[in-house]
């Protein structure tokens, strides 16, 4: 059982250079691992091992969804179903139109055949789409309820808004993914933490200002008409501009929205070289924005952004093709980070920064050199104890777990996760539990020789009687890893990936390789006594 065959010989040669090789861009500096990568082929994995926040630095932000923001956006779909609603069974209300208060939508009809026909489409509208968990309907959304006078009250019930504040985090999260990710970082955090709010950290990344305007703007993008003198008051709404001082006239109706964006790109004008955005919409948009231009000729469309209007310009003919252009007056900064919020879409409610920090690359460099002294304690404790302790299998278990060591910061790179504080303990950790199987190993080869077995059949014998018990061993802790990671969040992941990585590395150098070297070294030498 201590032969070893010249493919499994070489098989683990191969893959511990492999490892050392995945090690090395990380010992580079940034302009040389640049370079060098620049040189290789594409399809190498060259990449460095991505340090944590805690280690490299970075923005901290914690945003919280604006719960009034969502209600009052639930407040406004809700006023426009029922104005859709109301014109498509030819119903007509009496003066004020319809009206919204806190979370109630309200509007009077007389004719009771025409609020008859009108209740009859909201009561279906007010039923959720779905099944709960249990297979039981939802309650409605919103609560009807029906004055003498004709007067209709629609009123947004607490379990839908907040249902809405859950699944609007949900979207704010992949919101805020895609836009970090278009600033070009990397492994950015970004978690739900608690009912309303995210945690957003981008190790790296210095520039809080710019970050705090990428991840602060809603960016919800609408096409509306400039509201006619002579319009119902109750429709319009007057929006500031960016542009220029004063407001306009809006009409509330949205004639397409900035959801049927599918790319977005800072460019120049032609004609007068200023930065612009080019955007461009789906078949949807596209047709909509075909038939608003079309039948719109010669009237002001203004874009809106986040309530604010960007431009207004006047419709000169209808524009089919799908794409436009949005002017503003804008810089070349400006536009690029327009162009990625309406790429990223737009956050579903507002968010306030209620935590900013910025740490330091001065304190992540204090904790690299902290996480470098207890490894390298460690480190040099476990080699000289196995030297003392069982002299040149010692030698083999230390070359075992330098290999070990290295190949948990190899496959880091080939996951590209990300090391923080808490995963340098976790590899610290598994060099102790590393050299635990190898101290298993040894002793049990020491009682079968004490035993009276020759030396060949000590060590076939440790090994087998071992494995069992490191793997048990192993096992354990492997679940308490994968519990760790489900369950924990931040600093208790990374330890749980170290974690793992490091129990599944032990497994292939404490015993393969461990057994391999020795089997080579008894091949060689052919000892007369068990040196441990």
């Amino acid at each position: 059982m201590l032969r070893f065959s010249s493919w499994k010989v070489t098989s683990i040669l191969l893959m511990s250079l492999l490892a050392v090789l995945l090690v090395v861009p990380s010992m580079l500096g940034e302009t040389s691992f640049k370079s060098i990568k620049a040189a290789l082929p594409k399809w190498l994995p060259v990449e460095q091992i991505v340090l944590g926040l805690d280690l490299q630095g970075g923005a901290h932000l914690m945003l919280e969804v604006d719960a009034a923001d969502v209600l009052r956006t639930q407040v406004a779909n809700l006023r426009d179903d029922v104005r859709r609603i109301l014109r498509e069974e030819n119903v007509r209300t009496l003066s004020g139109g319809i009206g919204a208060q806190g979370r109630t939508v309200q509007f009077r009809v007389t004719d009771a055949n025409d609020r008859a026909k009108a209740l009859t489409k909201l009561r279906l509208q007010s039923q959720p789409s779905g099944m709960s968990a249990l297979g039981v309907a939802s309650p409605p959304t919103f609560d009807i309820a029906e004055a003498t006078d004709g007067m209709v009250r629609l009123t947004l019930s607490e379990q839908a808004t907040q249902d809405k504040v859950r699944r609007a985090v949900d979207q704010s999260i992949e919101v805020l993914r895609r836009r970090v990710d278009a600033l070009g970082t990397t492994e950015p955090n970004i978690q739900r933490q608690g009912v309303d709010r995210v945690l957003v950290q981008v190790p790296g990344l210095q520039d809080t200002k710019r970050l705090i305007e990428i991840l602060g703007t809603t960016a919800k993008l609408e096409f509306r008409l400039v509201a006619d003198t002579g319009f119902n008051p109750a429709d319009v709404e007057m929006l500031p501009q960016t542009d220029q001082p004063g407001v306009l006239p809006i009409e509330k109706q949205v004639m397409v929205q900035g959801e049927d964006l599918t790319d977005a790109q800072p460019g120049f004008d032609q004609r007068t070289s200023e930065p612009v955005v080019n955007f461009r919409f789906n078949i949807k948009g596209g047709q909509q924005f075909g038939a608003v231009t079309s039948a719109n000729v010669g009237k002001p469309f203004a874009i809106v952004l986040d309530g604010k209007v960007i431009s207004a310009p006047r419709i000169l003919g209808p524009i089919t093709g799908g794409s436009g252009q949005i002017s503003g007056r804008f810089t070349v900064e400006q536009a690029s980070n327009l162009a990625i919020l309406l790429r990223a879409g737009a956050l579903p409610a507002k968010l306030t920064i209620v935590e900013e920090r910025t740490v330091g690359p001065g304190l992540g460099q204090d904790s690299i050199d902290a996480g470098k002294l207890a490894a390298y304690v460690a480190a040099g404790l476990v080699v000289l104890y196995m030297l003392i302790t069982y002299g040149v299998f010692g030698v083999f278990a230390d070359l075992a777990l330098l290999i070990h060591v290295v190949m948990i910061f190899a496959s880091i790179v080939l996951l590209q996760a990300t090391l923080t504080l808490p995963g340098i303990a976790g590899i610290i950790f598994t060099i102790g539990m590393a050299v635990d199987s190898n101290v298993l190993i040894y002793e049990r080869i020491r009682e079968e020789h004490k035993l009276g077995r020759s030396i060949v059949s000590s060590l076939d014998a440790g090994f087998n009687r071992a494995f069992a018990t490191i793997v048990d061993s192993n096992a354990t802790m492997m679940v308490a890893a994968i519990i760790l990671y489900f369950l924990g969040s931040g600093p208790v992941r990374g330890f749980a990936v170290s974690l793992g990585l490091g129990i599944l590395t032990t497994i292939i150098t404490a015993v393969t390789m461990t057994r391999m070297m020795i089997s080579l070294w008894y091949r060689w030498a052919r000892p007369t006594r068990l040196p441990i």
